[in-house]
């Protein structure tokens, strides 16, 4: 009996070696980069208390019934804002134009929203989309992509792919094609929007002029040493998934495989572990104290190795996507400030050439 048991498990761990190829990324972690110097605000105070809310509203719950009062907990982040811009729904591709008063709808951004693919919005994110249009003079399209479990996690992909071939071509009065547009998300719409740069690269596609990912997961294997070490410093993310520092990574692996369809080892599961070279200039910010840190060092680290101008700004002591508490938290709207800059940037080295021309 002892000897099947024994087979057993080196069969298991040998499919486990031969499908889930993992890269060893730890030399990345070398790489050193610089955290603003400052303390957190006051007002970070009252963004833990609607975080631990957030915590609340699903307590006692399980299943369907949990991610039901997550997902509707979410869409309420916004409700108390006044906004400037006009909101207006879209069908196909399902989204929402998020339109500044007196923006350029020939410039544009997709917007992919977070929620680990199975919670968020359009609605959950229009304090990041209302602001983004002001500071870009753009129409912002933040695409309803399917969520998890209802649908694969390919769909979600599909659908962001979608968006963005036809936003290049159409605005939100019509057929328009676009003179700017910029791909921004946050978390798990950070991935999709990493993973999205290099679809589009390899389908030959018009490239996005830039790229904006808050806090991004990068990597579904869970490698990076913040995953696990600032489980206790990340006040959103660690209670959600402290659980995990007590399950083996395979186990994790296999658990991800069955959930996804998809490998964790796939760059479009994880889009660090693709190749990461001529891609558009890219924008990340993350805190020093959440669990995503060192997926977005990581990444960054990578991808200038590779050739691509990607950047990365930390911010100390931030909750995870903090920017979506504009304007109550002014870290958050020094954030944007960043994002402002790093768009005037790309249109200036944009003009360089023309003006050359001339």
């Amino acid at each position: 009996m002892f000897w099947i048991i024994a087979v057993v498990i080196l069969l298991v761990v040998a499919l486990t070696r031969l499908l889930f190829r993992i890269e060893d990324m730890s030399h990345l972690d070398a790489c050193k980069y610089s955290v603003k110097e400052a303390t957190p605000s006051e007002e970070n105070l009252k963004v833990l208390e609607r975080i631990r809310e957030m915590g609340r509203a699903g307590k006692g719950l399980r299943g369907k019934a949990r991610l039901i009062a997550l997902r509707k907990h979410m869409d309420s982040l916004s409700d108390d804002l006044e906004f400037g811009s006009e909101f207006r729904q879209c069908d196909s591709p399902n989204g929402e134009w998020v339109i500044a008063s007196g923006a350029d709808t020939q410039r544009r951004i997709l917007y992919i929203h977070g929620g680990a693919w199975a919670a968020g919005s359009p609605r959950s994110h229009r304090s990041i989309t209302d602001h983004l249009s002001h500071i870009a003079n753009a129409a912002v399209f933040a695409v309803d992509y399917r969520l998890m479990p209802e649908h694969r996690f390919m769909d979600g992909v599909r659908d962001c792919r979608k968006a963005y071939t036809w936003l290049i071509e159409n605005g939100p009065d019509g057929p328009d094609e676009a003179t700017f547009i910029l791909i921004a998300g946050d978390s798990a719409g950070g991935s999709h929007t990493l993973g999205l740069l290099a679809w589009i690269r390899e389908s030959g596609l018009r490239q996005a002029d830039g790229a904006v990912a808050f806090s991004p997961s990068t990597d579904l294997t869970l490698s990076a040493p913040s995953n696990r070490g600032n489980m206790a410093t990340d006040p959103m993310l660690g209670p959600m998934f402290g659980s995990l520092s007590k399950i083996p990574r395979p186990v994790i692996w296999w658990a991800t495989l069955a959930a996804f369809r998809i490998s964790p080892t796939s760059p479009v599961a994880s889009p660090l572990l693709g190749n990461l070279a001529n891609l558009p200039p890219t924008l990340i910010q993350a805190s020093d104290s959440e669990m995503l840190l060192d997926n977005a060092r990581r990444y960054a680290a990578k991808a200038k190795a590779q050739g691509s101008k990607v950047v990365l700004h930390t911010w100390p002591g931030m909750v995870h996507v903090w920017q979506i508490f504009t304007p109550l938290l002014p870290e958050a709207e020094e954030a944007f400030a960043d994002i402002e800059l790093f768009i005037k940037e790309i249109e200036s080295k944009k003009r360089e050439p023309e003006a050359s021309q001339t």
